[in-house]
């Protein structure tokens, strides 16, 4: 058995005798293995969920989640917040609202370290209406899918005014729409290094003269957004808009992969639901090499995921339920190919878990915020520390 399906078996075991996630690399790392920065029944929340993480240009960690007040569905009054830890996600400080849109929805954060060391933060609103009827086609322009965008130049201390993109990033066919959601991606190589690159999903209206209603899983696709002036103009770049009803790209996942090639994972609401689908592109996100197409050695089940390239060239992490039935076992998958193939790497909750988000948390640290609880996945968002080490320890080929 390699050092990696070792390391896995036995973070498998400890979670399950519900023991601390504390392997032996841990001792090298000074501070905590965990903590809790949402907690749902807190701070006049009824629930905490989607969580995203970056890391500021001071080092300070900020996270993000939608503060739910009134009940933990996915229309309401729906809030973005953040809490800040400067000790590498041991403690966090007080709760902030970044953005709101009264008692209707301000969510989806897709948070990004841009070029000019401003954190920029993409949002969605809505109004007071449910997904099925903004797919079906039957509200107004206003209370539809917005896309909007935020800047903070203090590290996430304060924060501008949402301003509202939705012109240059929603087509008029589209009805849903979300970013993410969780981290975007900030180019490092090549042609388009600086320029920031935000995953997203959308759906269509029906062709004219269909019967279908729009809420056919067939009506999902995928596809980015683009800036090269630290997030202040957008553009859009591929779509993946197939009706074949196999795939159907939702809530996506993005990586620069150290070639400067773009890596993307999404959750599928088609037919191979059980499975992620993923793409490349090799222009910034202008294009896909090749449209979305399924990942058969990435299961679970439908739900959103992340993707990270870690500071070891040839490491590419994954992190996402691996219960193929229900939002259980949150376990980090390994690539070593640059994501043609996946094997298992370390479980962080063996019971109930859901969303989640990855984070180079510092140079040999990787920072994992996710949803998990007991009796249910939403009932806190924790952050784990993970040495870099105790990934990279079976070596690249090995598995």
């Amino acid at each position: 058995m390699s050092p990696i399906r070792r390391f896995s078996t036995v973070l498998l075991a400890a979670a399950t005798l519900g023991l601390p996630f504390t392997p032996a690399a841990t001792a090298a790392t000074p501070g905590c293995a965990s903590s809790v920065p949402f907690t749902s029944g807190a701070d006049g929340y009824h629930t905490f969920r989607i969580p995203a993480v970056v890391r500021a240009g001071d080092g300070a960690l900020v996270a993000f989640a939608e503060g739910r007040r009134d009940s933990a569905g996915d229309s309401g009054a729906i809030q973005t917040v953040s809490r800040t830890s400067r000790d590498g996600g041991c403690t966090w400080g007080p709760l902030s609202v970044v953005d709101s849109n009264g008692d209707a929805t301000a969510g989806n954060p897709t948070p990004v370290l841009a070029r000019d060391g401003s954190l920029v933060l993409l949002t969605v609103h809505n109004g007071p209406v449910s997904e099925k009827q903004i797919m079906t086609g039957q509200v107004s322009d206003q209370d539809s899918r917005r896309v909007f965008v935020l800047r903070s130049r203090d590290d996430g201390r304060t924060w501008s005014a949402a301003r509202d993109i939705t012109a240059d990033t929603k087509l008029p066919a589209w009805r849903w729409y979300a970013t993410g959601p969780g981290h975007a991606t900030l180019l490092q190589h090549g042609p388009h290094a600086g320029r920031i690159v935000v995953p997203a999903n959308h759906s269509s209206a029906p062709p004219p003269g269909s019967p279908d209603a729009g809420t056919e899983a067939k009506y999902y696709g995928g596809h980015d957004l683009y800036s090269d002036d630290d997030g202040r103009t957008w553009h859009l770049g591929f779509t993946d808009d197939r009706t074949d009803g196999v795939v159907a790209a939702n809530e996506t996942t993005a990586t620069e992969l150290p070639d400067g090639t773009l890596y993307f994972s999404s959750r599928n609401q088609g037919s191979a639901a059980e499975h992620r689908v993923d793409g490349y592109s090799t222009d910034g996100g202008e294009t896909l090499v090749r449209p979305y197409r399924v990942q058969p050695s990435l299961s679970g089940p439908k739900v959103e995921g992340s993707v990270l390239q870690t500071t070891i060239p040839w490491l590419l992490v994954y992190s996402g339920p691996a219960d193929p039935a229900t939002r259980k076992t949150m376990q980090l998958r390994l690539s070593t190919d640059r994501g043609r193939t996946w094997r298992p790497g370390p479980v962080a909750a063996a019971g109930p878990a859901a969303y989640s988000d990855l984070v180079q948390a510092g140079p040999g640290r990787v920072g994992l915020l996710y949803e998990t609880g007991t009796a249910g996945p939403y009932e806190t968002i924790v952050f784990r520390r993970i040495p870099l080490g105790s990934l990279a320890s079976g070596g690249p080929g090995n598995g």
